[in-house]
């Protein structure tokens, strides 16, 4: 984020005033005389700290400012040798340094901040400092309301071949707990542990400690950041603390600036200040100036400013300040008292455990079961195999039968993932209970009715009441993502044969139709067909772990795309999977869910739609029409674009504003299908049926003359 006018001038200020004492402490510290730069009472509690050693009886502060004023310790006084050990002037240091380091930084992450139309605005770094709270600068995420739009996302980093790692993304809850204050630049936000990669407590957490004596004027610390953005950084021992004031520490560097809501930690991995701001070099006319010696604009991001100096906010005035506030929730005293009392799962230890909080998971080749009756192989990539109520004990876990997990999935690690149980292989798992709900609501659909016009009318007056259409087409672009994102209280997984063929997808003679080519199947024989696909996967999962005794995370994301191209589904996502690297919510929103055999699945692929003049020369199948990137469905072509369109109001700058998925001229055809093809009963009675389930609506089955009172490109990233 651009760090504002108004706190840059703050920071200079400070930095101008104690212009004198600072130069004064880097004068002793380049003389080696580092007690002199600190009052001693502070260097003995660092000392009683650091539990190096306790203050010599012989040689208490007192004793050492009284029989030589002004002067530093020699090498051979135990006081000077334990301080000389605090500021490291020895580059040798414990391999497990780094150890702590890394997990340590685990629980730093990257945050998005966008507007409520889902646009990105800037990024920023934020770290967790209790199991659910999060902390960054004010000038990040200074309201609930521009937190409530932003998310935060871990694993942003390249792994040990460079790489980037999947990162995980958590959406913010503000509403839960928000804390912010403008002069210490600091704002705590409660985190979601709703994740489909994995709960938060996977990152662990940093406990924020208000004592005095973590660092010291002299003393070096270390940046865990995600400078403009980019994946995750390290400034290791290159700031050095040059000046200690009331509210914050001032530290500089020759090559590594800090970055907006980043942990300053000390050389035990404790958290001694939040990095907010710095001093910029200017030239004679008072501009600011890039690293390069140029003036400086907005548009270059913060990382480009020449820095003279770095300031953080102190941790233990955060602390202070966040235990006086006076909070009337229950919910929000319960989650400030776990910063300071929360204690780490069972067998789940960190190395420091008075600071940092870790959820560590160890690897291990074979299953274990856990308290869900599920067999869990613990990896870089955790597959997990819900195994259900055998027929017969079995002595050995890898000896029960198994179906295959509905959503195995690639896109990131540590993933749960959940399947059913299954007779041996080749043969429907008749006694599957997800099996048998999934067919039992199919036989409840021929009673039901199917379309409610009364109560759906009763339904979509209720849901967008107080929604105004006099608004313009950005401000109703805005209210309508917020509203879709708001209500999508349920995030079904993806499992079409249980949440899409039995109701929600089901045409009015309670047939399925393929979305692309119209051809009809029985609802029974796509619930079957998929759950045998589900077998038939984790059947040849099974086969892989019992081959090989152990795989790494990139050979099973590989096997488990293999799988699922090879076995696919019969849906279709309107807006593929690729786009949006297979990531949930987006993965099992049912809006844009539809039944389609593999073959038409296959021959679309990822290919964004196009309308072809009839007379072109192009790739004919029933399913449409196709050449290099361009598909034409034979029909749907309404339901598609209404369904895209749903997606870029719920989740803005998913979809990319290229040719490879939707350029301008895409999105005009897309409306052009929508003002051609009328809302159906179809389309209601599954809007109807979604709505049941998921809590939202698509705004453009309910009310189609609102397209053109709607900037659909806002949604385009």
């Amino acid at each position: 984020m651009i760090i504002s006018q108004e706190l840059l001038r703050e920071t200079e200020e400070r930095y101008e005033q104690r212009e004198e004492p600072r130069e004064e402490n880097v004068q002793k510290i380049e003389a080696g005389k580092v007690l002199e730069a600190n009052s001693l009472r502070l260097v003995q509690k660092r000392l009683e700290r650091l539990a190096h050693a306790e203050v010599p009886a012989g040689l208490s502060a007192e004793a050492v400012a009284t029989t030589v004023p002004g002067a530093q310790p020699d090498s051979t006084d135990t006081f000077g040798i334990a301080l000389e050990r605090i500021i490291g002037k020895s580059d040798l240091i414990g391999v497990h340094y780094l150890d702590l380091g890394m997990i340590v930084s685990r629980s730093v992450g990257r945050i998005q901040v966008r507007t409520s139309t889902g646009q990105l605005q800037g990024y920023g770094t934020g770290f967790m400092v209790s199991p659910r709270l999060l902390l960054t600068n004010n000038h990040v995420l200074g309201s609930a309301g521009e937190a409530s739009n932003s998310w935060v996302e871990f694993n942003y980093q390249d792994d040990t071949e460079g790489r980037l790692l999947p990162p995980v993304i958590f959406d913010l809850e503000p509403e839960t707990f928000f804390l912010t204050d403008g002069h210490l630049d600091y704002s705590l936000i409660a985190v979601s542990d709703n994740a489909h990669d994995g709960g938060i407590l996977q990152f662990g957490w940093n406990r924020l400690i208000e004592e005095q004596g973590k660092a010291i004027v002299g003393e070096y610390v270390n940046v865990v950041q995600h400078p403009n953005g980019e994946p995750k950084q390290l400034a290791l021992r290159e700031n050095q603390i040059v000046d200690e004031l009331e509210d914050f520490l001032h530290y500089q560097t020759d090559t590594a600036p800090g970055s907006s809501g980043s942990p300053v930690f000390n050389d035990q991995w404790e958290a001694v200040a939040l990095h907010h701001s710095g001093v910029p070099r200017k030239d004679e006319q008072g501009r600011i100036l890039t690293r390069e010696g140029t003036p400086w604009t907005r548009d270059m991001g913060e990382h480009r400013i020449d820095w003279v100096a770095n300031e953080g906010a102190r941790i233990s005035r955060i602390v202070r300040h966040v235990k006086q506030q006076n909070l009337t929730a229950d919910i929000q005293r319960r989650l400030r008292n776990e910063m300071f009392d929360a204690e780490p799962l069972p067998n789940v230890r960190g190395p420091e455990e008075s600071v940092l909080r870790p959820a560590i998971v160890e690897n291990s080749l074979s299953p274990s079961l856990d308290g869900e009756g599920s067999a869990v192989w613990t990896l870089p990539l955790q597959v997990s195999v819900r195994m259900g109520q055998p027929s017969a004990p079995s002595a050995n876990v890898s000896d029960l039968p198994v179906t295959p997990p509905p959503d195995l999935t690639s896109s990131a690690t540590n993933t749960s993932i959940g399947v059913e149980p299954s007779s041996d292989r080749g043969e429907m798992p008749h006694d599957s209970q997800e099996l048998r709900e999934a067919l039992s609501e199919l036989e409840e659909a021929r009673s039901r009715t199917y379309y409610d016009e009364q109560k759906d009318h009763r339904d979509r007056e209720a849901y967008y009441e107080g929604l105004s259409e006099s608004l313009d087409e950005n401000h109703l672009f805005e209210r309508l993502s917020g509203l879709l994102r708001q209500t999508h209280s349920n995030q079904p997984r993806y499992q079409p044969s249980k949440y899409v063929y039995p109701w929600v997808d089901l045409h009015p003679n309670l047939k399925l139709q393929s979305v692309y080519s119209g051809r009809e199947f029985s609802a029974e024989e796509l619930i079957r067909e998929d759950f045998r696909i589900d077998r038939e996967r984790t059947a040849r999962l099974q086969e892989l772990f019992s081959a090989e005794s152990a795989l790494g995370a990139e050979r099973i994301t590989q096997e488990i795309d293999a799988l699922e191209a090879s076995l696919p589904y019969n849906c279709e996502h309107v807006v593929p999977q690729s786009w949006f690297d297979a990531r949930e919510p987006m993965r099992g929103d049912l809006h844009h869910l539809f039944a389609c055999e593999s073959g038409c699945n296959s021959f679309r692929s990822n290919i964004p739609y196009f309308d072809f003049a009839d007379f072109e020369e192009v790739i004919r199948e029933a399913c449409g029409k196709r050449e290099e990137n361009k598909f034409e469905p034979t029909s749907g072509k309404g339901a598609v674009a209404r369904a895209t369109l749903y997606f870029l109001l719920r989740y803005p700058g998913e979809i990319n504003r290229t040719s490879q998925e939707y350029e301008l001229d895409r999105l005009e055809t897309l409306l052009g299908w929508h003002q051609s093809n009328p809302v159906t009963d179809y389309e209601r009675h599954r809007n109807m049926a979604i709505f049941e389930q998921q809590g939202n609506r698509n705004p453009l089955i309910d009310f189609p003359e609102w397209e053109p009172k709607i900037e659909f490109h806002l949604g385009l990233g």
